[in-house]
């Protein structure tokens, strides 16, 4: 999925600017005379821009602004370090993660790029080391976080010093409606305001239309083994779900907001920087992470947006090569959300938006079709014809006619007075015999045991997919009772038929494995390249893959360069890494060669 929108920015600039400006070209600008093909190639190492970057980089390049809205591993970042290289001045990001900072600036720095953070992690003497480095025009690319950039001494900064562009990260922040809601976000238009010649950029791999439209208006954009994440929705669930992991023989790690801050640095570290740690997490996990080599995404209880779950599920697989997103889910984690959306602060109106995002989740879970199409539907896009990898193309969803028992249900619900919550309309239903149907004498009831031919969890997931589908609603204020809607009459009246799912009842074990390479690579050379990686990445404090991808290793492998000029053209490997690295990674695939064939 992408998304451009263009404005015509404004890319004039006061004599005095344009003076400034063209002082400052720094080492990069200069040996490659502007041109952004170029820096792709012999700085990042690759040959060709990715759909619509080329688009987008001409855009920032010519002072224009930008909302780009592309998903995760499209290759974003490029899209705004290479105009701030081509252009005079530094790039400033404003990025909402000091964690990832480090990572993300050390990327940079082994290509050749002088990039730095300000962030409250610095010393006073270090911050004022950067700043000087800002105003004497030395940096290329500059991180910050967006407290920060509000502060008064940080704007007087930025005035005093030549800026290439603005980059606005997760830029989902910036609105009141998206899934991760942060308020500094909302003062980001004074980059509008204080330097309107200054080119823009916002991006993001999620935005639903009003959240598109909310950045804009706040932006004032208007012209518009392997490693693994596992989501659980409580902090004692990821804690529960590492151990039993760790027990298991993985390399699994707890995250959450209530572990001490440097356990939580620790551990994205770990994640960051090893091959094949598995992270247990609440949602604070994973923004911004810009690990290539995560092969999976499982999520044990339901993401409350559709925006959510596309975020997190694009965090696997951003090397291009397969990876799994799987999700489980039951009636209880709707309960749940829908309790910690009405106990948030927000207003009326952005509760009710929450609930229709949690609504639309529903629908995605519960869909018997392509999930991709609804997917991209939701976003925006039509996708012409089904994926063919989804569950539901492997595995099309068996139905059945649920129109009889979805009466059942509903009668259920009403005939005890919309009181009672799932477990107790069940145990009406299949004529249970205890205390509470007593006390409430519902054995009485006309509709007391007339649902015996499904067993209790078949009843769940009729109650499921009609709380899914919105004939059925979840009473808060009263431990979780159902209630119906106005769009259950037509059923009820007999007017109408309802297809339901029919939920497997065979429970499969699934055991992680890992990702099989291409059949013509040889694994002893593909391990003993790894190897190589590893302790250079060690040996600069970075994680394996800043070295090289994956997908660069496999090509060494594939292609068996033996010489610089043959290890050159190589994806991933530009003129910085070729002369740090090369000389090392050609050692190994020489030493290699003359093994297997003496």
């Amino acid at each position: 999925m992408n998304d451009v929108l263009n404005s015509n920015g404004n890319s004039s600039k006061n004599s005095s600017e344009n003076n400034i400006q063209n002082n400052t070209h720094n080492t990069i600008q200069n040996k490659f005379q502007n041109n952004a093909q170029d820096i792709l190639q012999n700085i990042f190492g690759y040959q060709s821009f990715r759909p619509p970057q080329s688009e987008i980089i001409t855009t920032l390049i010519e002072g224009g602004d930008a909302l780009v809205l592309m998903p995760t591993g499209g290759g974003k970042s490029l899209c705004y370090q290479i105009p701030a290289l081509v252009r005079p001045g530094c790039g400033v990001v404003i990025s909402p993660l000091i964690a990832l900072m480090q990572d993300q600036v050390d990327a940079l720095r082994q290509v050749g790029v002088k990039a730095s953070f300000l962030n409250s992690t610095l010393s006073q003497v270090a911050a004022r080391q950067i700043e000087e480095s800002v105003r004497s025009g030395e940096l290329d690319l500059l991180y910050i976080a967006p407290e920060r950039l509000k502060q008064e001494r940080t704007l007087s900064l930025l005035q005093d010093s030549s800026i290439a562009l603005f980059a606005i990260d997760e830029a989902h922040c910036v609105s009141q409606w998206g899934h991760d809601f942060r308020a500094d976000y909302l003062q980001l238009n004074v980059l509008h305001e204080r330097f309107p010649n200054i080119p823009r950029i916002a991006l993001t791999a999620t935005a639903d239309v009003r959240t598109r439209n909310e950045i804009n208006k706040r932006l004032e954009l208007e012209h518009a083994n392997d490693a693994g994440i596992i989501y659980c929705l409580s902090r004692k669930k990821t804690e529960e779900i590492a151990r039993w992991l760790q027990q298991q023989g993985f390399n699994a790690l707890p995250y959450h907001a209530g572990l001490h801050a440097d356990m939580r640095s620790e551990h994205q570290s770990r994640f960051l920087r090893e091959e094949g740690v598995i992270v247990v997490a609440t949602i604070a996990f994973g923004m911004g992470i810009d690990k290539p080599d995560v092969r999976f995404v499982a999520h044990l209880d339901l993401p409350k947006t559709v925006e959510s779950y596309y975020q997190e599920t694009g965090r696997a697989g951003r090397d291009g090569e397969a990876a799994d997103a799987w999700m489980i889910y039951g009636l209880q984690d709707v309960i749940k959300l829908r309790q910690m959306m009405a106990n948030t602060d927000g207003n009326e109106a952005h509760k009710r938006a929450e609930q229709q995002r949690l609504n639309a989740m529903l629908g995605l879970c519960e869909i018997t079709s392509c999930r991709r199409q609804a997917l991209l539907n939701y976003f925006g896009e039509d996708y012409p014809q089904a994926c063919g990898n989804c569950d539901t193309c492997l595995s099309p969803v068996v139905t059945w006619d649920g129109t009889e028992a979805a009466r059942m249900a509903l009668s259920a619900a009403y005939r005890t007075g919309q009181r009672f919550g799932v477990n107790h309309l069940i145990d009406v239903l299949r004529g249970a015999n205890n205390e509470k149907i007593a006390q409430f004498n519902h054995q009485h009831l006309a509709i007391y045991a007339i649902g015996k031919e499904l067993d209790t969890n078949q009843w769940r997931s009729v109650f499921r997919q009609l709380v899914a589908r919105s004939y059925l609603s979840v009473d808060l204020e009263r431990f979780g009772a159902l209630i119906l809607e106005e769009k259950c009459r037509p059923l009820l009246r007999g007017e109408e038929q309802i297809e339901l799912r029919r939920d497997s009842t065979q429970k499969t074990a699934k055991k992680q494995t890992k990702t099989p390479l291409p059949e013509d690579i040889d694994v002893v050379l593909w391990e003993a390249l790894r190897e190589c990686r590893r302790l250079l990445a060690e040996e600069q404090g970075v994680p394996p893959y800043v070295i090289f991808h994956n997908r660069t290793l496999e090509e060494m492998c594939a292609s068996l360069p033996q010489n610089r000029d043959q290890l050159n053209p190589i994806s991933g490997i530009g003129e910085r890494k070729l002369e740090k690295y090369g000389a090392a990674f050609l050692q190994v695939i020489n030493d290699h060669l003359a093994k297997v064939d003496p």
